[in-house]
């Protein structure tokens, strides 16, 4: 009995630190900010690192991982796009993608399911589009509040980022299944 309790602390202890490094890995996907001319929301890899935070850790961590990185950048801390923090950039041309950040990570992890070495590859793939996908709907309707019309929110919020984001859903997708067998090896019961 002793030992189920030192690997459930364990467990514990190892689920807590991977949560609390993809909030980190998230905020540090910041610091790669390119401006796009069309749009006021730049071009990052923080939605790579959301992705892979649900496929790696599962729905529930993931999308732990996500909220503690909106709430530090909620905070003040400099963690948004641009080294930029505070709660003001939720209602910028920016707030509709970081909402959907935390809907992305919920999403993805839905869908890949708990990790595991056995997922099938299509449904990990189908997950890290789907993760992308889901963080253009607040979006581009934030944008749309704030442009006034879908054509322009479309321009400035979607057809800029659907190439980078089909490269890093792709690099998500291959880097998804070895992430899942390790996390399930160390924060799983098997």
């Amino acid at each position: 009995m002793a030992d189920t309790g030192k690997t459930s602390k364990r467990r514990t202890i190892m689920g807590v630190t991977m949560t609390s490094l993809f909030a980190a890995l998230i905020a540090g996907g910041a610091f790669v900010s390119v401006p796009l001319p069309v749009s006021p929301v730049p071009m990052v890899l923080q939605n790579l690192f959301i992705v892979l935070a649900g496929l790696a850790l599962g729905p529930a961590r993931g999308s732990a991982a996500t909220a503690l990185y909106l709430l530090a950048g909620a905070l003040g801390l400099p963690v948004f796009a641009g080294a930029a923090g505070g709660i003001a950039h939720f209602a910028g041309p920016t707030g509709g993608f970081l909402i959907g950040y935390f809907f992305a990570a919920l999403g993805a992890g839905l869908i890949a399911g708990r990790p595991s070495a056995e997922t099938a590859f299509p449904r990990i793939a189908a997950a890290s589009a789907a993760g992308f996908l889901i963080v253009y709907v607040p979006g581009v309707f934030r944008l749309y509040l704030l442009l006034g019309n879908w054509p322009a929110a479309f321009a400035a919020g979607l057809f800029p980022f659907l190439i980078g984001d089909a490269v890093k859903a792709v690099i998500a997708a291959l880097i998804a299944p070895r992430m899942r067998r390790i996390m399930a090896d160390h924060l799983f019961d098997l």
